[in-house]
């Protein structure tokens, strides 16, 4: 059974640091792209960061470039996201996603999604 478990949400005021994380499981890693997408409410989901574990390949979206930085342990099949500098506009729920070979800004293209996990950015 495939899993992506998401963690590390919550509430940071503006200027702060978040990390995110996804424990993957069910599936090869090393084969896949590993991501985040956000949705804020009333906004469409949006693409955020993926590394390939494929290819090592990385995707980051103009809005968080400089900010956001993805990692992946393929020891702990796990990708991080540490969000720093966060903004109010970064308040969404993430989702971990995954799909096979590299990554992708299309949600469609993705295979696998884990449960979304709260970011708050407020004062």
């Amino acid at each position: 059974e495939v899993q992506l478990q998401a963690s590390g949400g919550g509430l940071v005021q503006p200027g702060g640091s978040l990390r995110l994380s996804c424990a993957a499981s069910g599936f090869t890693f090393d084969d896949y792209a590993i991501g985040w997408f956000r949705q804020a409410p009333g906004k469409e989901r949006e693409a955020v960061s993926c590394i390939s574990n494929y290819d090592g390949s990385k995707y980051v979206a103009d809005s968080v470039k400089g900010r956001f930085t993805i990692s992946s342990d393929i020891v702990r099949n796990t990708v991080s996201l540490q969000m720093n500098r966060l903004k109010p506009e970064d308040t969404a729920v993430y989702f971990c996603v995954a799909e096979k070979w590299t990554c992708s800004s299309i949600s469609i293209d993705y295979d696998y999604w884990g449960q979304g996990t709260q970011v708050t950015v407020s004062s």
